[in-house]
Formats: C-alpha cells, sequence, structure tokens
C-alpha cells in the first residue's frame, strides 16, 4: 500500500512537471542556443533542475498557498510575466533582423562566455520571469501540497525527474543540431521563430490575467 502511494506521488510530480515544461519557453530555448554552441550545456541542465526543485518544493511547502490567497499578487506576476517575455522576445528580433551573425558569433572560440557567465544569463530568465513562479510555484506546487504527509515531497522529486529527463533530452537535440546552425540562416530562423513564441506567449498571459 505505501509502495503504491509513494509512485503515484512521483508519478503525478512527474507528470504534472513535464506537461508544463515541455513548451517552448524563454529558459528552454536558452539551454538549447547554448546546446547548439557546445557550451557548458551539463551545467544548464544541472541549474534547471536544481531550480525546478527547488521552485516547486517551495510551491509545496506554503508558498502556493500564500500567492493563491493574494489575487493582487498574482495578478502582478501575471503582468510582470507579459513583459518578460515581450522584451526577450523584442531581443530576439533584433538579433535576427539588427544582428543576423549574433548567433553564429556567439558560437565561435573568439567570444566563448564563461561558465559563471551562461549561468548568470540563465538564472536571470529563471528567477527574474514572474510567469515562472505561477507555473512552478503556484500550480504544480499547490498540486504537490496535496499529497499526504512525506509523500509531497515524493512529489516533489517526481517534478525534479521529469525536469532531468526534459533537459537531457533538449541538451541532446541540440548537440545533434550542431550541424544545421553552423549555417547563419539558421540562427535567423531560430530567432525570428523565438521572438514570435514569446508574443504568442506573452498575448496568453495577458488574456489569463
Amino acid at each position: 500500500m505505501f509502495t503504491t502511494a509513494v509512485s503515484s506521488s512521483w508519478l503525478a510530480g512527474f507528470t504534472v512537471c513535464l506537461s508544463l515544461i515541455v513548451s517552448i519557453g524563454a529558459q528552454n530555448l536558452y539551454v538549447l542556443r547554448q546546446a547548439v554552441q557546445g557550451r557548458h550545456v551539463g551545467v544548464c541542465v544541472a541549474w534547471c533542475v536544481a531550480s525546478d526543485a527547488l521552485l516547486v518544493g517551495l510551491g509545496v511547502a506554503g508558498m502556493a498557498q500564500v500567492l493563491g490567497s493574494s489575487p493582487t499578487l498574482a495578478h502582478a506576476l501575471q503582468l510582470g510575466g507579459v513583459l518578460f517575455l515581450l522584451a526577450y522576445g523584442l531581443f530576439a528580433w533584433h538579433r535576427a533582423f539588427f544582428a543576423p551573425d549574433a548567433g553564429l558569433h556567439a558560437a565561435g572560440s573568439g567570444v566563448a562566455r564563461g561558465v559563471l557567465g551562461v549561468v548568470s544569463g540563465l538564472a536571470v530568465i529563471t528567477l527574474l520571469n514572474p510567469h515562472v513562479y505561477l507555473d512552478t510555484v503556484l500550480l504544480i506546487g499547490s498540486i504537490g501540497a496535496r499529497q499526504d504527509g512525506s509523500l509531497k515531497w515524493v512529489f516533489v522529486l517526481g517534478a525534479a525527474s521529469a525536469s532531468l529527463v526534459w533537459f537531457v533530452v533538449l541538451a541532446f537535440a541540440g548537440r545533434r543540431l550542431q550541424g544545421v546552425f553552423a549555417n547563419p540562416r539558421a540562427w535567423r530562423v531560430l530567432d525570428t521563430l523565438t521572438g514570435a513564441m514569446m508574443f504568442v506567449l506573452a498575448w496568453w498571459v495577458w488574456q489569463a490575467a
């Protein structure tokens, strides 16, 4: 009976987290870009998994209840998420239309960023995106908080496992696409699509606000 409960809680965390992170968001695109460039991919994956586990854990521990009981705060996070996504989309389109070789040059050895610079950029995208808190802390955390006792942390482990699987797959896909992105046109296409997707996501978040 106990084993069944543990398996059920782990699977719930895995399924819920995977269903939310398997989408084209700012964090996913950043990791994909680093994987294509072959720059500190393992560190990026480790950061994403650890931050997902931490944020879901905070939600399970009670932060989800705080956000859920404060519609004003939740609304502010949604609006902040809209602004963040719009800004990210505009930066992507700036690279695509005004600095079309930026992606290609970033892959060159002459301007490679160190691990601290790469992780700092990922930390900004992860922690300063207000919409992340709605997904991981409020939504996933509130579901995990419904688990009984210590099963809450089994749920968090399941969520972290889903994050690990997804970002390893994303990193592998990026490595496989390195040949494609040797062509600067591929970077322009990626940045154009990235900007468009960020604008669509911003509109979706705005509609939900």
